[in-house]
């Protein structure tokens, strides 16, 4: 799949060995590929199953179409592609022991993982980048309609990233000691300088801009709770001096906008954090398999590139755990997805079907005074 493969490359490292038996060699344990083919099934299932409900929350209600929903939504999207078209392929690939789809299919593979995880990775910046406008800066500028042509630049973005491998550039392969297909450890530097670029691109740069952002968004709501507090009872930080029904109010005006704001920024934290600690190993997993030999070669290559793998695509299946845990109108939304199955169960099961219809509104609210997920 490329100008040299996998036994012209490590042949250094076993020059009496020949490819058949490194092959044989290579090839990892019959517990170990049954274990990581059902982690991965597993995961397939959920990231997919769960994001669906996701992308069918928002489509089904025009009133949630709002701006944050609409990447909130890409969001998911980009995770249920991945689980779809790149777990699933990966998870037969496990328990097959080798890659059994081609030269084709293991460059579009390729190229599929870099294009849906570094969307997902853009969608989750824009969400940083509005929280930080709104919190920090105060400013509330994301439309529907800037929301739609910053989700169709992400995607070019992204689709950009990812062309280079689908095209043949660089060398990708499914060597015995990795479950899908790599950029192989090459003779030449082309693969070392594009898996330095995508990893700055989709990871490193993006991560720490996230980083940057959060902080300041910490500070900002440290000093806003700071200020909310330190407000004498009844007193209005406009009307000091003034008591009264009016000072109570927009004192608990004040308080509720604070919480309101610290709940939606500990739900995108929640979410940087889950993908994170989700991506980093593969940053580091795609930068060692195109820049070390010894680790490209080594007899730990499969199960390292595995677990790291599984670890990737855990992130797809997380996401919509994080959803129904921080988001109460998401979890109510899901409750009327419900089949009717379930609708009969007695309302102790499900309290939440004892309130009323919910108002339709957005998942995830943005405003300039308040905003909450």
């Amino acid at each position: 799949m490329g100008t040299a493969t996998y036994e012209e490359i490590c042949g250094a490292f076993s020059p009496n060995v020949t490819s058949d038996e490194a092959r044989a060699a290579a090839a990892p344990g019959a517990a170990l590929r049954v274990t990581l083919a059902s982690l991965l099934a597993l995961t397939t299932a959920l990231g997919f199953g769960g994001n669906l409900v996701v992308c069918l929350v928002v489509y089904r209600r025009p009133a949630m179409r709002s701006a944050i929903n609409l990447l909130l939504a890409t969001l998911a999207f980009s995770d249920m592609a991945l689980a779809a078209s790149c777990a699933a392929p990966d998870a037969v690939s496990v328990a097959a022991g080798a890659w059994p789809f081609g030269e084709a299919a293991c460059r579009v593979s390729t190229a599929l993982f870099w294009l849906l995880a570094a969307e997902g990775v853009a969608v989750l910046l824009v969400i940083s980048a509005d929280r930080f406008l709104i919190i920090v800066r105060r400013r509330d500028t994301l439309t529907p309609r800037r929301a739609k042509a910053v989700i169709a630049a992400s995607w070019a973005a992204s689709l950009a990233v990812s062309l280079p491998a689908a095209v043949g550039w660089p060398t990708v392969e499914s060597p015995p000691r990795a479950p899908r297909c790599v950029l192989s450890y090459p003779p030449a530097g082309g693969s070392r300088a594009y898996a330095a670029a995508a990893t700055t691109a989709v990871f490193f740069a993006p991560f720490a801009a996230m980083l940057y952002a959060y902080l300041r968004i910490l500070n900002a709501v440290r000093r806003n709770a700071a200020r909310v507090h330190n407000h004498p009872a009844g007193l209005c930080p406009s009307r000091a001096g003034k008591p009264g029904l009016a000072g109570l109010q927009t004192l608990s005006r004040l308080n509720a906008d604070v919480s309101f704001k610290t709940r939606a920024f500990a739900t995108v934290l929640t979410l940087f954090g889950v993908c994170a600690a989700c991506f980093a190993p593969c940053a580091a997993h795609v930068l060692l398999s195109a820049c070390s030999r010894a680790f490209y070669c080594g007899a730990s290559f499969y199960a390292a590139s595995a677990w790291v793998l599984w670890l990737a695509y855990l992130k797809a299946a997380l996401n919509p755990v994080v959803y129904y845990w921080r988001i109460g109108k998401f979890r109510r939304a899901c409750g009327e997805l419900a089949p009717q199955l379930f609708r009969s169960l007695p309302a102790s099961v499900f309290p939440g079907r004892a309130r009323g219809r919910v108002r339709p509104s957005a998942v995830y609210v943005c405003g300039e005074s308040q905003s909450a997920l």
